[in-house]
């Protein structure tokens, strides 16, 4: 893989922008580009709410959601997230990877001998 993103998921992803893209109805296309990045603060709230579910937090819900609830809406977010990535920049796959390779660098201790 080369430290590249798996070419079937970024593949995935440009399917949904696609579709998203073909399905946007009157929007512009900079209106176009803040729905795709406000639906990402709709997933995470999705996903906080699970996590409450989760955990019990609410008293009055008590135990509405599973872990696996919490794991599904997690990938909706990354999901989301590469989809708007995709939305506002054609080359989103190639700054994904070098943000990626960035932050593995900044936490990974150098090799000895370097």
């Amino acid at each position: 893989m080369n430290g590249e993103m798996h070419g079937d998921t970024w593949g995935r992803v440009t399917e949904i922008r696609g579709w998203l893209d073909e399905n946007a109805g009157k929007l512009t296309e900079r209106e176009r580009v803040m729905m795709c990045v406000l639906k990402t603060g709709e997933e995470f709230g999705e996903v906080s709410e699970a996590l409450h579910g989760a955990l019990g937090a609410n008293p009055r819900k008590g135990q509405s959601h599973s872990w696996d609830d919490v794991t599904k809406e997690l990938v909706d977010v990354a999901v989301t997230t590469l989809v708007a990535l995709a939305t506002i920049d054609p080359e989103g796959d190639k700054k994904f990877d070098a943000r990626l390779q960035h932050l593995v660098d900044r936490v990974m201790p150098p090799a000895r001998g370097q």
